[in-house]
């Protein structure tokens, strides 16, 4: 038998498991469905494997079978995430947890399946009275003392997905041990094992009284509050693209003192269709298209939108020529930080213990904006979980000014652990207001920055590989990268490589091999270059894809080198990628 065959007879196998009495009615005649049809790539798809937590936790294609998401892997892996919470907390009298979900179909039914497994496992449960940000339930896990936290949510993942995002007590996402004892837990668990008749009188619904605490948390992180109340009439351009930001975010820009609000009636409509884009993710520019039309239409002074769980923020700003252009998460996150810094030190509140986190994809901009403040710098893998534990290891020491990471999320404070775009855009507009008393706009802002610390230019590319077969290409590609690296990217040098699944670091030039202080490996591959240049490979957690970050440097002396160096930087960009094969 070859190997096809044995994958089909291995999936149907387990595709007929599911045609027993411990499923449902309408699952089982999906999967006799899928069993019957003579094209096999929905059942192989559907049953070649487990979905697994990730950087982002559980995440898949809604459907039937072991590799989507529906009411039986949500049922096994909260029952497994019960299991192990009731061994971990034993000596507890009574374990919490905090349910919430995103706007997605199937999240609201996801969310109080949850909230029954939990339930019936004799676990206190705060279920959310309707969708709600990210952010806020890795704050309300905080507020309410609880032991984890699962909110249901696919990010910006196209509608047809949806995901599990499980939390711990600190409100941040579930790093190991915890992440792998839970999957172990759950892979034990059969349709039998998963209880889900909940009892109510276990289940609490919460709301606006988390609402108004969150916000006013939030609140807290203003920094110029007099400079706020000047320009309170500052055009605001704000979609959620059809999200969970549609409420909370404009409400904390009022609460900031902000009261020139303007939305996108179409994309204000909650819906998991996100009926008014392709893709429901504020990096793509098509998913900005209206906002930005309304910003043109009003004489916007900003842009931002906030993607459906409303965790990553976009943002476009003006250039030199009065055009409004989307700028990248590297960008968003040096924006902030810079602001954030600089406003700190105006305000005489930096004292040298003070530390930023960046992921070892985001530019090393960051790097060089730290190091002319005088403040630390610590570097961590994708993924907020990996930020937040850099916050939990300096809770004690030092004071957290901010984090984030190049894909388009950034967080400002400690009550919650995860990126949030709610406090994210709220200090952007803060930091548009300070730019404005200055005579400055964000494009002078950020060309403040650039010759300050050099011009970089970031690209990320994705290669998209779906499915079982998809899964080996990306695995022989990260082969080959290690197998066979580059002699020079760009026409520099190749000088420095890291490769964190061994968490050896290789001077090129000496041969020296050391090794990288990291709390785990992790298949990420990065290349340095003698003239600036970065380059990053990884494998996405979360979806079949491989993912390829770019960064080139360029000089920039003033302020008119801006496009000069933009158009130098993209020459450079392009010639990496070629020789990426790319």
């Amino acid at each position: 038998m070859d190997k096809n065959q044995e994958l089909l007879a291995s999936v149907r196998a387990k595709a007929n498991e599911w045609l027993g009495d411990s499923y449902d009615s309408i699952t089982r005649a999906d999967v006799k469905r899928m069993l019957d049809a003579e094209d096999t790539t929905e059942l192989i798809e559907s049953f070649y494997k487990d979905l697994e937590f990730g950087t982002g936790g559980l995440r898949g294609i809604m459907g039937s079978g072991t590799n989507r998401m529906n009411r039986y892997t949500v049922g096994a892996a909260t029952q497994g995430l019960a299991n192990y919470l009731k061994e971990a907390f034993s000596e507890l009298p009574e374990i919490s947890v905090v349910v919430g979900h995103d706007v997605r179909n199937n999240s609201r039914e996801f969310a109080e399946i949850v909230a029954d497994v939990f339930s019936a496992n004799g676990i206190k449960v705060y279920l959310f009275d309707s969708f709600r940000p990210t952010p806020e339930l890795s704050f309300a896990i905080r507020e309410l003392g609880c032991q984890s936290g699962v909110n249901i949510t696919a990010s910006h993942n196209p509608k047809e997905y949806n995901g599990y995002k499980a939390y711990w007590s600190d409100g941040a996402q579930i790093i190991a041990p915890h992440d792998v004892n839970i999957v172990n837990r759950v892979a034990s668990i059969t349709p039998a094992d998963i209880k889900f008749g909940g009892d109510k009188s276990r289940i609490q619904i919460i709301g606006a009284d988390i609402d108004r605490k969150f916000l006013d948390a939030i609140k807290g992180l203003q920094l110029s509050p007099d400079l706020v109340k000047k320009y309170s009439d500052l055009k605001i351009v704000y979609t959620p693209i059809h999200g969970t930001g549609v409420n909370l975010i404009p409400e904390s820009l009022r609460n900031y003192g902000f009261t020139n609000i303007i939305h996108v009636p179409e994309q204000d409509v909650p819906s998991g269709d996100f009926p008014t884009v392709e893709s429901p993710n504020p990096e793509v520019p098509s998913a900005m298209a209206m906002a930005i039309a309304k910003a043109k239409e009003t004489n916007a002074d900003i842009v931002m939108a906030s993607d459906p769980d409303a965790d990553r923020i976009g943002c476009v700003m003006r250039n030199a020529k009065g055009e409004y252009v989307l700028i990248n998460g590297n960008q968003i996150v040096m924006i902030l930080l810079n602001y954030i810094i600089t406003r700190n030190k105006e305000l005489g509140k930096l004292n040298g213990n003070e530390y930023i986190v960046k992921t070892i994809v985001t530019t090393e901009t960051i790097k060089s904006i730290a190091e002319r403040a005088g403040i630390k710098m610590y570097d961590c893998y994708t993924g907020f979980k990996w930020i937040a534990a850099v916050i939990r290891d300096n809770e004690e020491t030092s004071r957290y000014l901010g984090g984030g990471e190049e894909s388009y999320g950034f967080l400002a404070e400690t009550f919650c652990r995860d990126k949030d775009a709610v406090s994210a855009i709220s200090l952007m507009a803060e930091a548009c207001a300070w730019a404005k008393e200055k005579g400055m706009d964000f494009g002078q802002m950020l060309a403040d920055i650039y010759m300050a610390n050099g011009f970089s230019r970031e690209e990320g590319i994705s290669v998209v590989r779906p499915g079982k077969t998809g899964a080996e290409e990306i695995a022989a590609m990260m082969k080959n990268f290690r197998a066979n690296p580059p002699a020079t990217l760009g026409g520099s040098p190749v000088t420095m490589i890291k490769d964190y699944a061994d968490l050896n670091m290789k001077d090129i030039t000496s041969g020296t091999i050391t090794k990288m202080d990291m709390p785990t490996t992790s298949n990420v591959l990065q290349y340095f270059t003698a003239d600036g240049s970065k380059v990053s490979i990884r494998p996405s957690g979360t979806e079949p894809k491989i993912k390829f970050y770019i960064e080139a440097k360029a000089v920039m002396e003033s302020a008119a080198d801006y496009e000069k160096a933009e158009a130098e930087s993209k020459i450079k960009v392009n010639a990496i990628k070629s020789d990426l094969g790319i």
